[in-house]
């Protein structure tokens, strides 16, 4: 049997031989330590080193890339100044050009009121024309009043029936007509003289009867005028070249009638 104290020692001696292997296992080794850093550092260096070498060559390019576009833009400057200086003329007569194209729009718009404005009176006209004048336009006041019309078609149309207008007022005109005259019954064909567009005599021969014709705040209107027809009969024989040119002396009205040819 082994005594107490010699189991004693025994113990003692056994656990530094069990840790030994452990404690020796988990201490590193300075060499190996060592080498994996100075593996590393080169790595690191050898990185870093190739990094620098890229860096370098890419400046490179882009220090070229920018001088070269700095030369191509200070190319483009030189172009656009140039080419400023050769179209200044041209920018000038275009600028001009759209001033007068805008002025035209604005006279044509300042046309087309106008236009408006006597078409307008043109056909507020229309009843106080001679009824003579009034059906020979029928044709006319129906197109102006068309809303399609154009505005070429709207000016050639209007010029040409206040032209119409002033060409009946400057002259006489004479022939059968028929007309619907207050208090004769219906439309009956007389003979009808017009002095311009101021007034007018109108004459049944077989009846004897004879009415001036003016306008009126209604529009055109007959009136009767007793005792008065044979001075339109001598007068119509006289513009029909029947008899031989004398004083007539005929009613007539002295005033300013209430509608107006409008202004071209």
């Amino acid at each position: 049997m082994i005594s107490y104290p010699l189991r004693l020692l025994t113990r003692f001696l056994l656990v530094p031989s069990l840790l030994l292997p452990t404690l020796l296992r988990a201490a590193p080794d300075p060499i190996e330590t060592v080498e994996k850093a100075a593996t590393d550092w080169v790595k690191t260096r050898e990185e870093t080193v190739r990094l620098e070498s890229d860096w370098a060559t890419q400046r490179e390019l882009v220090e070229s890339t920018i001088t070269a576009l700095q030369e191509r833009a200070a190319r483009l400057e030189d172009n656009r100044d140039n080419l400023k200086a050769k179209t200044a003329k041209d920018r000038g007569e275009l600028e001009a050009m759209q001033a007068r194209n805008q002025a035209a729009a604005d006279g044509l718009q300042t046309v087309e009121a106008r236009l408006k404005v006597m078409s307008e009176k043109l056909i507020q006209l229309r009843p106080s024309l001679p009824p003579r004048l009034s059906e020979a336009l029928e044709m006319s006041y129906r197109s102006l009043a068309s809303p399609d019309l154009g505005l070429a078609e709207r000016g050639q149309l209007t010029l040409t029936m206040l032209n119409r207008c002033a060409q009946f007022n400057r002259t006489v005109t004479c022939g059968e007509e028929v007309l619907t005259i207050e208090g004769e019954g219906g439309a009956k064909s007389l003979e009808v003289i017009y002095w311009g567009l101021s007034h007018g005599y109108a004459l049944d021969r077989m009846d004897g009867k004879a009415w001036f014709g003016s306008p009126g705040p209604q529009g055109w209107r007959w009136e009767a005028c007793p005792n008065a027809a044979r001075q339109v009969t001598e007068l119509i024989a006289i513009y029909n070249d029947k008899a031989e040119p004398v004083f007539v002396t005929v009613p007539a009205r002295l005033g300013r009638a209430p509608a107006q040819i409008p202004n071209k």
